[in-house]
């Protein structure tokens, strides 16, 4: 029997990129076959190109890149009921196993069998089809596009930081970095109700984009003090929660300083460094509430409902549209053009 082919994107080695025909993949029982329609490169993705690790993941053999995607349901397993041929959906890319404490307890995001799609050895969905078990998988009501499906998953990240820091419409948020995460951490405010809401970057498209976006006011970190532009903006009332996407060394400190006593604070954007100066006094006389977040958990339905209630537009993140023919140039965009691009988006149908 001759094995069917498709195209993928596959990652030697660092900055070795190129294009093959591999196997598609089989559907076991419990899985679907999806052509994938779009996915877009995430800083993880640009990481791996990069550098060829992340932490304790290292590319050691030829990899498929690529998480944030939705498509088609194409083929489905024997043991599938949630799904059918010819379903729109978008996927969530991290399969846990459903049984240990942390997925019974409903925090699925920290279990350590996790099979997180692009991250070694597990091959990404920078390909025209992927397999996913179909629990993963969420059906896209008819006027979502596929665009706002592949946006799901970094959108997720910003509701799940709304979650961990408890937000309510009464919240005053200040928004640190305007990635990717940093903009779509605005809109899933904006889902929970927060009307007034800052934010922090020293890249001017970022800063226009964000305003475009619905935040209050924009702080250049380089320029002003922002502890004392939150105090100037806010009337001295301060803001409850920070939101830290940027992982810079300098933003978590201000983060610490820049939320009012009693605040909360979300560490969600990963430091280079494993160690950061920050001023433990004021956590402890402030009584600051800070949380870790470790991707997301739960947040699909919710997002979907959001997205088909109109009340949130995410589609403005993307910047760059690609073939998958191009993916290299895709995330050459990514990797050098910060200052222009925010979400580059790969759609292997075109």
């Amino acid at each position: 029997m001759t094995t069917k082919l498709m195209t993928a994107a596959v990652l030697n080695k660092p900055l070795d990129m190129e294009m093959k025909q591999v196997p598609i993949p089989v559907p076991k029982a419990d899985e679907a076959l999806i052509k994938v329609y779009c996915i877009g490169v995430c800083g993880s993705d640009v990481h791996y190109y990069e550098h060829g690790r992340i932490g304790r993941y290292v590319v050691e053999q030829p990899i498929i890149l690529g998480h944030e995607l939705a498509g088609e349901v194409v083929e489905i397993g024997s043991a599938v009921q949630n799904v059918t041929v010819g379903d729109r959906v978008a996927v969530e890319p991290g399969v846990t196993c459903g049984r240990c404490e942390y997925c019974k307890s409903g925090r699925y995001n920290l279990c350590p069998d996790v099979v997180f799609m692009a991250t070694p050895p597990v091959d990404g969905a920078w390909a025209e089809y992927v397999t996913v078990r179909s629990d993963f998988l969420f059906k896209l009501p008819e006027g979502i596009s596929y665009e706002q499906g592949a946006l799901l998953e970094p959108l997720s990240v910003g509701i799940h930081a709304m979650n961990r820091a408890k937000v309510t419409p009464a919240d005053r948020l200040l928004v640190t970095g305007l990635g990717p995460i940093g903009l779509l951490a605005i809109q899933a405010a904006k889902m929970y109700g927060v009307s007034e809401i800052y934010a922090t970057d020293i890249v001017p498209f970022r800063q226009e984009l964000a305003k475009e976006m619905g935040v209050t006011a924009v702080i250049n970190p380089m320029e002003v003090n922002v502890k004392d532009a939150i105090q100037e903006l806010t009337a001295g009332r301060g803001v409850t929660v920070v939101v830290e996407s940027s992982g810079n060394g300098r933003a978590i400190g201000d983060a610490i300083k820049a939320v009012k006593r009693g605040g909360r604070v979300v560490l969600v954007g990963m430091p280079a460094a494993d160690e950061i100066p920050v001023e433990i006094n004021t956590i402890i006389d402030s009584e600051l509430n800070v949380y870790g977040l470790f991707r997301y958990a739960n947040t699909y339905p919710g997002a979907i409902a959001a997205l088909t209630s109109g009340s949130v537009d995410i589609q403005k993140v993307i910047t760059h549209k690609y073939s998958l023919n191009d993916t290299k140039a895709a995330v050459e965009m990514a990797r050098t053009q910060k200052d222009t691009s925010i979400k580059v988006m790969i759609y292997p149908g075109q």
